[in-house]
C-alpha cells in the first residue's frame, strides 16, 4: 500500500494535463469543484449541464466526443461500466474524442474488477485505464476528504493520484482492479456497520431507551465510527431521505460476492448482507438513503 501525496501546484507536471469530469451526481460535482479550484480548468460532461459549474469557470463539454478532444486525462463518476461503455464508440463516442492519442482514463464508479481488467484489454493502445473508486461519501467528497484507491501500472497510478489529490488522499494499491477489490471490501465493512445501527436504533427505542443518548455514549467506544457520526441523525430521526441510496450497495455487495468465488473465499457475513439488501429493494426502500435500515428493522418487525 502506497500513499502517494504529489501536490498538483504550478511545478508539478500533473498541472500540464488537461482534466476532464464524466459524471456529476452526488460525487461527482464536487469532485470537480475541487478539481477546478485547485487547477483553474476542468472540462465537464454529464446527461445535464450544471450552469453552477460554468459559471465558476469549468468548461462544459456537450458529448463524450467533445470531452475527450480537449482533455487528456478524464475521471469518470458514472454509477457503472455499462453507463461508460454506451457512449464510447460512434461519432460522438469518447474513443473518437481521443482519436489515437495517449490518454488517461480513470474509473472513479464502483465496478467490478473483471469487467474493469477487460474493459482495458478492449481499448486501444495508448489509452491507459486506472481504477479509483472513493470512499467517504457525500460529505467526503464535498470536503476534500475522500480515500482514493488506486489500482493500475505504477505511473499511471503516480499521474493519477497527482491529478485527484485535491479531492482527498490517493493510495495505490496494486495492479489494475485493485481499487475495486478494495472498494468492495470497503462496502462490505460499510453494509455490515449500517445495518447493525439501524437495528440497534430500533431496538434501543422499542426498549424505552433513547436512540441519541445510546449513540451519544456508544460514540466515544468501540462501536464509535464514521459512519455513524455520518447517519446518527438520521437514525435517531428515522429521516432516510436520500444521500447515499441503498440500492446501490445491492451492486457492490454482488461485486465482493464475485471476487470471494473468484479468490475462494468463503464469507460468513457476506451472504446475509446481500439478502438484508436485496431485501430492502424488494420492500421498495432502496430509494431512500442508507439509513434506512432502521425504517427496514421497523417494517421486518411489525410484519
Amino acid at each position: 500500500m502506497t500513499p502517494l501525496d504529489e501536490e498538483t501546484g504550478p511545478s508539478s507536471p500533473a498541472d500540464s494535463i488537461r482534466l476532464g469530469v464524466w459524471g456529476l451526481g452526488a460525487m461527482g460535482e464536487p469532485m470537480a469543484r475541487h478539481l477546478l479550484t485547485a487547477r483553474g480548468s476542468v472540462t465537464v460532461h454529464a446527461r445535464r449541464e450544471r450552469p453552477a459549474l460554468s459559471e465558476a469557470g469549468a468548461l462544459w463539454a456537450q458529448t463524450a466526443r467533445e470531452l475527450a478532444a480537449g482533455t487528456d486525462a478524464v475521471l469518470v463518476m458514472l454509477p457503472d461500466l455499462p453507463q461508460l461503455e454506451e457512449h464510447l464508440d460512434g461519432p460522438d463516442g469518447l474513443l473518437a474524442g481521443i482519436d489515437g492519442r495517449d490518454f488517461l482514463l480513470m474509473i472513479g464508479s464502483t465496478v467490478s474488477p473483471v469487467g474493469v481488467r477487460d474493459l482495458a484489454g478492449r481499448l486501444p493502445d495508448g489509452i491507459r485505464v486506472v481504477d479509483c473508486p472513493v470512499s467517504g461519501g457525500e460529505d467526503g467528497a464535498r470536503a476534500g476528504t475522500l480515500s482514493i484507491m488506486l489500482g493500475g501500472e505504477p505511473a499511471d497510478t503516480e499521474r493519477a493520484a497527482a491529478l485527484l489529490a485535491p479531492c482527498g488522499r490517493p493510495v495505490r494499491l496494486g495492479p489494475l482492479g485493485a481499487g475495486a477489490v478494495a472498494k468492495a471490501c470497503n462496502q462490505m465493512v460499510v453494509a455490515a456497520t449500517i445495518l447493525a445501527l439501524g437495528e440497534a436504533t430500533e431496538l434501543a427505542a422499542r426498549s424505552d431507551v433513547d436512540p441519541a443518548a445510546l449513540w451519544e455514549l456508544l460514540a466515544g467506544g468501540y462501536a464509535g465510527s464514521n459512519l455513524l457520526e455520518s447517519r446518527r441523525d438520521k437514525l435517531v430521526a428515522g429521516d432516510d431521505s436520500p444521500s447515499g441510496i441503498a440500492s446501490y450497495m445491492v451492486k457492490d455487495l454482488r461485486f465482493a460476492a464475485d471476487i470471494a468465488a473468484a479468490t475462494d473465499t468463503r464469507p460468513a457475513l457476506l451472504p446475509a448482507l446481500r439478502a438484508a439488501f436485496d431485501e430492502i429493494v424488494e420492500r421498495d426502500l432502496g430509494e431512500r438513503d442508507i439509513a434506512v435500515t432502521r425504517r427496514f428493522t421497523a417494517e421486518r418487525s411489525a410484519d
